[in-house]
C-alpha cells in the first residue's frame, strides 16, 4: 500500500485559522452562558438553574445552550467552577500580598468580609449551594466540597504559618480556629441576609478580633 502524502494529511492555513476562529467564538459562546448562569444561580440557586431558563435568559436556542454543556449537571458543575475563580481572585490572591502570618490571615478574612458584605444581597453559592446539596451525594455537590475545602485548607495554611512565626499561641488549634472563623461568615450571613439585623457586619469584624485576641500570643511573651 503506497504511504498516504503528508501533506493530504495537515489543514491547509486557512482551514486552521477557520477552525481557530471557530473554537475561540464557541469559547466566548460558553463564557457568556456560564456568566448568566452564574447570574441565575445567586439569585435562584443551583437547582433552579436548567437548560429552558438560561436559553431564554441568553435568547439562545435550547439545544444550542446544550450543545455547550451536554447535561443540567455539567452547566452546574461550571457555574461552581466559575463561582470559585472569582472568589479566588477577589479574596485569596489580593491577600497573598500580605506578609505571611497575621497580616495576611487578616488580609484574607477582610477581602472574605467584603465580597461577604456584597454577597449579602446577592447571595453566596458556597451557602446556597450546600443547604441545596447536603444530602445529595454527586458531581455537583463533590464541586462544592472541593471549592470551600480548597478555600479552607489556604486559611488554615495561614493560621498555621502565624502560628509556626510565634504571631498566635503554640496550642492553637488551627482546625478549631477556622472553624470559628467560618462561623462568622455563617452567622453573618444568617443574621444580615435573612434576620435583617442592623450591625451584623460590625460584630463579624469584631468577632473576628476576639478569635485573634484570644489564640493571639501574650503581650509578655511577644515582647520576649
Amino acid at each position: 500500500m503506497p504511504e498516504a502524502s503528508s501533506t493530504a494529511k495537515t489543514p491547509r492555513p486557512a482551514t486552521r485559522a477557520r477552525s481557530g476562529r471557530a473554537l475561540q467564538k464557541g469559547q466566548q459562546t460558553k463564557a457568556a452562558i456560564v456568566e448568566a448562569a452564574l447570574g441565575l444561580a445567586t439569585q435562584i440557586g443551583l437547582e433552579g438553574l436548567s437548560i429552558g431558563a438560561l436559553a431564554e435568559v441568553t435568547q439562545m436556542s435550547k439545544s444550542g445552550v446544550f450543545a455547550h454543556f451536554g447535561s443540567r449537571e455539567e452547566l452546574q458543575i461550571s457555574v461552581i467552577r466559575e463561582y470559585h475563580v472569582r472568589f479566588e481572585d477577589e479574596v485569596f490572591y489580593p491577600a497573598m500580598a500580605a506578609p505571611r502570618g497575621l497580616p495576611r490571615l487578616r488580609a484574607m478574612f477582610a477581602n472574605w468580609m467584603k465580597r461577604t458584605s456584597v454577597e449579602i444581597d446577592s447571595g453566596c453559592l458556597y451557602i446556597s449551594g450546600a443547604v441545596e446539596f447536603d444530602d445529595r451525594p454527586g458531581p455537583v455537590r463533590d464541586a462544592l466540597c472541593s471549592s470551600v475545602m480548597t478555600w479552607h485548607a489556604a486559611m488554615k495554611r495561614a493560621i498555621t504559618l502565624a502560628k509556626h512565626d510565634g504571631q498566635l499561641s503554640a496550642d492553637v488549634d488551627e482546625d478549631q480556629m477556622l472553624f470559628e472563623i467560618h462561623g462568622l461568615i455563617l452567622a453573618l450571613h444568617y443574621e444580615a441576609r435573612f434576620l435583617k439585623n442592623p450591625g451584623s457586619i460590625a460584630r463579624a469584624n469584631q468577632g473576628f478580633d476576639n478569635i485573634l485576641a484570644r489564640y493571639g500570643v501574650p503581650p509578655q511573651t511577644a515582647a520576649r
